[in-house]
């Protein structure tokens, strides 16, 4: 399985990452221009939330809610069933077009708000959050600094008692044949064959364990589910 969890049912083999990672040091669009190009694409195989948000949310409520990468706000929609008011982030102002339209038509555009802005500098106020998702984003940010900068971003948004998970791609997926954690780029192919790559850095389990702990963030719990590492987390005590 495509350790990003592409969405049940598969769509067609054109919108699957199926093709293999490129060699380490490979460049790549920056994020922003790499999802604005395949927004619309991207976001019909983007349908359904994952299996590990679900069992997040459930029994957790608060508030407002924030989800970081936020994309089409497919998780967003999951968070809008939570919290009174719900804040989506993303990079790509083509996604948050998709996000912003996906709520209108089922309904939650009343709970729900997008805002252009970066993992790393999170537009959102201080202790603003009690219950957020971070998910398949992190591993998009192209160095270790700017990966722990965004941790503690989440860590400075999340109220006390808030409540957080964050996911990244993982070297455990049988995709990956290293043990440690390495860049690479993997191409997303738009109908018609084009191919546009995007960065990634594929975790070690043990090395996202690691930049957790240097970060502001305390993990709760931590596991591996489909070749994705899942943490939850809330704010470090003081």
């Amino acid at each position: 399985m495509d350790p990003e969890r592409s969405d049940a049912p598969s769509p067609d083999a054109a919108s699957r990452d199926d093709s293999r990672p490129t060699l380490d040091g490979e460049s790549s669009a920056d994020p922003q221009s790499t999802y604005d190009r395949i927004a619309g694409h991207f976001s019909k195989t983007r349908e359904y939330a994952w299996p590990e948000v679900e069992s997040f949310v459930t029994d957790r409520s608060a508030d407002r809610a924030l989800d970081v990468g936020c994309g089409n706000g497919r998780h967003a929609e999951l968070l809008a069933q939570r919290a009174d008011a719900v804040v989506g982030v993303d990079l790509s102002r083509e996604l948050l077009r998709e996000a912003v339209h996906r709520a209108r038509e089922r309904g939650y555009d009343e709970t729900a708000s997008f805002v252009h802005g970066d993992a790393a500098r999170l537009p959102v106020a201080t202790d603003a959050v009690g219950l957020a998702v971070y998910v398949a984003t992190i591993h998009h940010l192209p160095s270790r600094a700017a990966r722990i900068g965004s941790l503690d971003e989440l860590a400075r948004v999340l109220a006390p008692g808030g409540t957080a998970l964050v996911s990244t791609w993982s070297t455990a997926h049988d995709r990956f044949e290293r043990d440690a954690g390495f860049d690479t780029t993997v191409d997303w192919t738009l109908p018609g064959g084009e191919t546009v790559p995007r960065y990634y850095h594929i975790y070690a389990p043990s090395e996202f364990e690691a930049d957790l702990a240097e970060s502001a963030l305390e993990t709760v719990s931590f596991e591996v589910s489909s070749g994705n590492c899942y943490a939850t987390v809330t704010a470090s005590t003081p």
